[in-house]
């Protein structure tokens, strides 16, 4: 008897019924979306914290630590750990305060409904293709420990997550990830400690590490110019702290205290969770000094060095992890597709219809993400390209809806014009070393710059709003 994949299907089971089990709680698009606002602050921080902590942790760090040593780190865990706290420090009271359930929300009620669908569209391919990413990922352990070939590998996985995220919405997502991000803790202190206490004890394990691993600037990193390099540091930070996936973690907290210190611990214990990966990474050299794909170091250190009880018990964590933030990435997508593009165009619409098209908003952006997965070649790639379309021009815009009142619609669709393409160019055509940098400047340039041209009409906005206040 295959007993890994039995208990990953045990797993992945219980998962399912806990979806199942949610759904009946969901009356409306803010229970299947927000979980009603209800998440206290156990549930809160488990789930902004599982929710970042995905494939890319667990499985793509290691194995690029693996191959360029501690220059890897710039995305995780510190870039995001980075990321988080920005969050809990400059955004999550006030946008707690707005009431929103998307960022577009925030920019139909500053700018107009016309900027809230462009956000919406430049914001949605993100979440697929990090759910793509995570996908991926599970295909990958579904491969290395089962007799699974690639290709059905990622196809199972892709259905598992599916049907899992179609059914319990946030509060069963949430749920989940409070036993997802314990498993996960769990799971890796075991592998570490299985590594650790088999060469000899931590003096003996560190003593292994190659030198030239311990190098923040070798790698991928030593070719690189200084602005090369912030670069990479800032795909993460720019390209993640607007994404609807935390947005609407803060957004489901039932109060702004908690949004906030509930994002402040998820930092916290994302890095040092994220140390975890880096170690075994490091570490990894010494065992597998050859391995061709070193994506699948984590999972194979695991089979060697776990017994099959400890084993499985990893595997139903890492599987956790990869669930806990591909349903998240899922929802993101379908509150996107849904809440803004398409419920705006039927107004009258109820309830349980609004349930029923997230739903199927859901299977759309499953099903492209599984296109996306079966396509790709890497993890990490899939997440960099994810946090870099559309979350530096995104986060932009929304300092600027947020704290600045000068700026009307016109300046808003000028700036996510003008910087999507300027990524597409900078990205794609001249393969350029800043690509997020210089996406953040043209955004940046073409909000304010084009101010001077509208203040006019935003003159003539203020009176409006006055003299319907004077009555």
């Amino acid at each position: 008897m295959n007993w890994e994949l039995f208990g990953i299907s045990a797993y992945v089971v219980g998962m399912i019924g806990m979806g199942f089990y949610f759904s009946k709680r969901i009356k409306n698009d803010d229970d299947y979306f927000l979980g009603g606002r209800s998440l206290g602050p156990g549930l809160a921080t488990f789930s902004i914290f599982a929710t970042w902590f995905g494939a890319e942790t667990c499985i793509g760090t290691s194995g690029a630590v693996y191959r360029n040593g501690l220059s890897s780190i710039h995305a995780d865990p510190m870039g995001y750990t980075i990321c988080l706290l920005i969050m809990a420090i400059f955004f999550s009271k006030v946008l707690w305060r707005k009431k929103i359930t998307t960022i577009p929300d925030l920019y139909r009620s500053r700018y107009s409904s016309v900027t809230e669908k462009l956000a919406a569209l430049i914001m949605i391919p993100s979440s697929i293709i990090w759910a793509g990413a995570q996908v991926r990922a599970l295909g990958q352990i579904l491969h290395s420990t089962t007799e699974f070939g690639p290709v059905i590998a990622v196809t199972v996985a892709a259905c598992v997550v599916i049907i899992y995220t179609m059914s319990g919405g946030m509060l069963a997502d949430a749920y989940a990830d409070l036993i997802q991000g314990i498993a996960i803790i769990v799971g890796l202190i075991f592998l570490v400690s299985a590594i650790v206490i088999d060469l000899g004890g931590v003096g003996s394990a560190l003593a292994l590490i190659p030198k030239e691993k311990l190098s923040f600037g070798g790698g991928e990193m030593s070719s690189l110019s200084f602005i090369g390099r912030l670069e990479l540091w800032m795909v993460p930070i720019l390209g993640s702290v607007m994404s609807q996936e935390l947005v609407s973690r803060v957004a489901s907290s039932r109060s702004e205290k908690i949004a906030h210190h509930s994002a402040l611990r998820a930092a916290g214990i994302y890095f040092l969770v994220g140390c975890i990966p880096v170690i075994i990474g490091l570490l990894g050299a010494n065992y597998l000094p050859n391995l061709q794909d070193s994506e699948t170091l984590m999972p194979v250190l695991a089979k060697t060095h776990l017994n099959y009880v400890f084993y499985i018990i990893f595997v139903g964590a890492l599987v956790s992890a990869i669930l806990s933030t591909v349903d998240t990435t899922l929802l993101a997508s379908s509150a996107l597709l849904s809440h803004n593009l398409i419920y705006p165009s039927f107004p009258k619409i109820k309830d349980n219809k609004k349930v029923f098209i997230a739903r199927i908003c859901t299977l759309f952006s499953g099903i492209v993400a599984y296109v996306i997965a079966y396509s790709s070649d890497s993890i990490v790639g899939l997440v960099e390209t994810a946090s870099s379309l559309g979350g530096p021009t995104i986060l932009v815009i929304t300092i600027a809806a947020l704290w600045d009142k000068r700026g009307t619609s016109v300046n808003a669709i000028i700036a996510i014009v003008m910087s999507f393409i300027s990524w597409v160019i900078a990205h794609f055509i001249i393969e350029m070393e800043f690509p997020v940098i210089f996406t953040v400047a043209v955004c940046s340039v073409s909000y304010f710059g084009s101010l001077p041209f509208t203040r006019p009409q935003f003159v003539e906005e203020e009176k409006a709003e006055v003299e319907i206040k004077l009555g």
